[in-house]
């Protein structure tokens, strides 16, 4: 009897395991063009689970075929979803310096008064704001400033006449560590075709790693913020703080119970 309980809840714990897993597997590939190729391939898993249990030998044996030969295909197709997701890995640090909450408020209270300024200027700007995944990479694709965050000093370098002003800046804590910094554009075929440059490069950003990046439209003057490869919608100056210090101090708390 013990012996039956002990096999069922290894099986319960696979199950849930397993799920958990290939959830997680969904979710990182969702909104890229690999997604509906993913589904595919659950519908024929399920089919393949049906085919055992029903005991359809000849599908079983045509699915095995195919599972077997669709790994090379796999591989293929997700090289880019699979690089990305190795390089993200790569950029997990054990150890992050945390700010305080006042810190934070410091922080997102010096940006907004700079984005606003920017938005009535139509100044365009692009901050990322990095969080648990290093941006080393791209801070090296720039020009290394380490410097204060000032609503003054943000201004003044998306200045049109500003030799900074293309490319976006990078915060790390309380510093501007980087400016005129190149981030990558979003392959994401839902927006590439109805976005801006500035628009893509915002989300392409948070598609391969967890920053939170701060934008002005120059054309439009309208003020967004990007996360996980999508826009938050921003109304008014308010919005804008409780969005920025929520996403921040939310990291913050995830890094602290870590």
């Amino acid at each position: 009897m013990a012996f039956d309980v002990l096999t069922t809840s290894k099986a319960v714990l696979e199950v849930v395991i397993l799920w958990a897993i290939f959830y997680r597997i969904l979710v990182f590939f969702e909104g890229t063009r690999s997604f509906q190729v993913l589904k595919g391939i659950t519908y024929l898993i399920l089919a393949f689970i049906v085919s055992q249990l029903l005991g359809f030998d000849t599908l079983k044996w045509l699915l095995t075929k195919l599972f077997a030969i669709s790994i090379i295909a796999v591989l293929i197709i997700f090289q880019q979803e699979l690089r990305l997701g190795l390089a993200r890995l790569g950029q997990q640090h054990l150890f992050n310096i945390s700010l305080e909450e006042s810190e934070i408020v410091a922080l997102v209270g010096e940006i907004s008064e700079a984005v606003y300024r920017l938005s009535k200027k139509k100044a365009g700007c692009i901050i990322a704001i990095e969080r648990e995944t290093k941006l080393k990479t791209y801070i090296e694709s720039g020009v290394m400033l380490d410097a204060n965050v000032s609503r003054e000093l943000l201004q003044s370098i998306f200045i049109p006449s500003s030799p900074l002003h293309d490319g976006g800046v990078i915060i790390s804590g309380q510093k501007i560590v980087a400016a005129s910094c190149l981030f990558p554009l979003s392959e994401n075929p839902s927006f590439s075709k109805i976005i801006g440059t500035r628009h893509r490069a915002a989300l392409g950003l948070t598609e391969q790693t967890d920053a939170v990046v701060v934008m002005v439209s120059e054309e439009t003057a309208e003020v967004s913020i990007a996360c996980e490869g999508r826009f938050i919608p921003i109304i008014n100056e308010e919005r804008f703080i409780n969005v920025l210090k929520s996403l921040l101090t939310g990291s913050t708390s995830e890094k602290k119970k870590k």
